[in-house]
């Protein structure tokens, strides 16, 4: 695959995860601040690991 598949792949799972972490942590506020910023450092991390796991 190409290395933009696995970048959105770790995209839509890391900002997934990081968001029903925060969501979690907001006691199921979907719009809460936690949610939020969680699921934009799990798109980064999602961003990170796509591109590592392309290189490997």
């Amino acid at each position: 695959m190409e290395t933009k598949t696995y970048i959105w792949i770790g995209i839509f799972i890391g900002s997934t995860l990081g968001g029903l972490l925060g969501t979690w942590l907001d006691h199921g506020n979907g719009l809460g601040i936690w949610t939020i910023l969680l699921s934009t450092l799990g798109g980064i991390a999602g961003i990170w690991a796509g591109y590592t796991y392309s290189q490997s």
